[in-house]
């Protein structure tokens, strides 16, 4: 029987990791807060064998408590589920003489401005990218880079859309600077955040995602995502479609920019998510890569689409086993996330008739809660799932059947 230890389950990942780990027979040990797992849902709780409590806002006592419970239980891997904590995971992973990342660059895999500059020795085709402390250095800062408007204003570390906008002119960018640093802890763990800001060169053309399975730097490409996001200041995610209908040639052209930005930041033995944008005029354009599996249930998205279980194929390649990634079969699948018209009064959605197409639908926010306009992911009150055997049939299905959606709020 296999153990895996795995840095935090309560994350959109977690159940999915966990199901997997049932799949390959093995037994899932949780490090996370005391307090934080008292918030688990019973669902989850269920699916894990044991837990260990560690303050993961101190990496070296974390490191230190964990490396010794990992050697007292005989744990054979080391997994983790949220971004911030990817570096811990491989520092962990090294210190066992278990598959993991490089950890000496595994900081730039939580930290964007980090990243950037790993993409630039790494000779990575992305965005023109600076960094600032304040809003009182931004402008200046753009204007000794050369990079013109508009720019992406994003924290250094945040994730889910937080902070994230596009400026269009000067006169809005000092208080997109002041947005990034609304968040300067991460719940729930407390976790503090880089208050630095980075700003980066927009990159015009469609957005992707590219989920990659490592193992001894050997790479297991899932099928390319497309990704659905609001236009105007805040770019907020509204849907995912697998796989994305692209010809060969783009496909290739994406992995291979995918390929080096993970070789750049040291992901060899893992799971890497990597967006992308197909620039016109430059191609696959690398945005940011996350040493994690996907949010957004594109883990069942995936799955549902290609027959490929990508937190499955993970846990194999920590557990240092050839990871199981067959040919995708044929199908599609769509995930839509449903955000109210306005803020308000959430009273309740309404999804008229029936659809084979809809395969799941939940809701996330119970009927009275006050909820936000549509600026990042905590707008999300629920989603619809869509299946259909092309892109091109469920796109066409999610939006119908979303054009007929309502969301009540008062």
């Amino acid at each position: 029987m296999k153990r895996i230890l795995l840095i935090e389950a309560l994350a959109n990942s977690g159940p999915y990791v966990l199901d997997a780990a049932r799949s390959l027979d093995a037994h899932v040990f949780v490090a996370t807060h005391e307090d934080v797992y008292e918030s688990y849902p019973a669902a989850l709780r269920d699916k894990i064998h044991g837990t260990v409590f560690t303050d993961l806002t101190d990496p070296d006592r974390a490191l230190a408590e964990l490396a010794a419970f990992a050697r007292a239980t005989g744990i054979d891997a080391v997994a983790g589920c949220w971004e911030f904590f990817t570096p811990l995971v491989a520092h962990l992973a090294q210190r066992l003489g278990l598959p993991g990342n490089d950890p000496l660059r595994a900081q730039a895999c939580r930290n964007k401005a980090e990243m950037a500059q790993a993409f630039r020795a790494g000779q990575v085709p992305a965005p023109a990218t600076i960094v600032v402390d304040s809003a009182g250095q931004a402008e200046g800062a753009l204007g000794r880079a050369g990079i013109g408007f508009p720019v992406v204003v994003k924290p250094a570390e945040q994730g889910g859309s937080w902070g994230v906008s596009v400026v269009e002119s000067p006169g809005q960018l000092a208080a997109a600077v002041r947005h990034a640093q609304s968040w300067p802890i991460a719940a729930p763990h407390g976790l503090p955040m880089d208050q630095r800001v980075v700003l980066q060169e927009y990159v015009d053309g469609p957005e992707f995602s590219l989920d990659t399975v490592v193992w001894r730097d050997e790479y297991f490409h899932m099928p390319l995502v497309e990704k659905h996001t609001t236009g105007g200041s805040y770019r907020a995610e509204t849907g995912h479609t697998c796989p994305a209908a692209l010809g060969h040639a783009d496909v290739r052209a994406v992995r291979a920019a995918t390929e080096r930005a993970l070789q750049a930041l040291g992901i060899r033995n893992g799971v890497a998510h990597t967006e992308v944008k197909l620039s016109p005029g430059a191609g696959p354009v690398v945005i940011e890569v996350g040493a994690r599996l996907p949010g957004d249930h594109l883990v069942d998205v995936v799955r549902r689409a290609s027959g490929i279980d990508e937190a499955r194929a993970y846990l194999q390649a920590v557990l240092d086993e050839k990871p199981d990634v067959p040919e995708p079969r044929q199908g599609a699948c769509a995930i839509r996330f449903l955000t109210p018209p306005r803020a308000g009064t959430f009273r309740g959605v309404t999804v008229p008739g029936r659809h084979d197409g809809l395969v799941d639908q939940h809701l996330t926010t119970p009927p009275g809660a006050v909820v936000g306009g549509a600026h990042d992911n905590s707008a999300r009150i629920g989603h619809l799932v869509f299946t259909a055997p092309t892109p091109g049939q469920v796109n066409a299905d999610a939006a119908r059947i979303l054009a007929r959606t309502r969301v009540e709020v008062s």
